[in-house]
């Protein structure tokens, strides 16, 4: 067996033995090869289920973290999908694998930039990238189906709330930056909403504005 097919194997069994289980997200994460999204010195660590720095003081999450929140999210092939905070672009990318659309937005227009890049490189045409202030969503193009956000905010903020559809999933880290943070799942019906807490995560903070770069 070559080196490439036993890290990815071992990529794998680590993702199953942390829980992620659907086949669907497993092929997904098979597929999108973790390395061209880690540039610089932690590249080679790239298929290490842990998170990583990236530019503009912000991480990579750690693989089973990504493949848990995007299995919690429940995403099918009709859905359109909003992921809220860029970053590397290998979540986004992911979703990619699995619904119609992927809207993702970013306040740092490097991030935006460098993860276009990527996508472009890797073909993935179903993926639009924004630099905006993701904590009011992305209104022109809403409702969404389902809603993934990768920063944690004290509440789940109500623009992303407002702009999920009846019947659908948002998944986002929740509490205060310096303290435990839980991943919870929001599910929208005609009468309000349920939250469902899945499991303490550290995340970075949702911050308002645009980033100076």
């Amino acid at each position: 067996m070559s080196d490439a097919a036993e890290r990815k194997m071992q990529f794998l069994y680590a993702l199953r033995s942390k829980g992620v289980t659907d086949s669907r997200v497993l092929t997904a994460m098979e597929k999108i090869d973790r390395g061209p999204f880690i540039r610089g010195i932690f590249a080679a660590r790239a298929y290490e289920d842990m998170p990583l720095p990236i530019a503009c003081g912000q991480t990579i999450s750690q693989p089973s973290i990504v493949g848990l929140m995007t299995q919690a999210l429940q995403v099918s092939a009709r859905d359109t999908v909003l992921e809220v905070g860029t970053g590397s672009g290998y979540q986004a990318a992911i979703l990619s694998q699995l619904a119609r659309r992927v809207y993702t937005v970013d306040r740092h227009r490097r991030l935006v930039r460098e993860a276009r890049e990527i996508f472009d490189a890797l073909q993935l045409t179903n993926i639009t990238a924004f630099t905006a202030d993701g904590s009011f969503g992305l209104p022109d193009q809403a409702p969404f189906d389902r809603i993934l956000v990768t920063a944690a905010a004290e509440d789940p903020p109500g623009p992303l709330l407002a702009q999920l559809k009846i019947g659908g999933i948002m998944v986002l880290p929740v509490g205060q930056s310096d303290t435990v943070q839980s991943l919870i799942r929001v599910t929208r019906h005609d009468t309000g909403f349920d939250y469902d807490e899945l499991r303490p995560v550290r995340f970075v903070p949702l911050v308002e504005g645009l980033g100076r770069d």
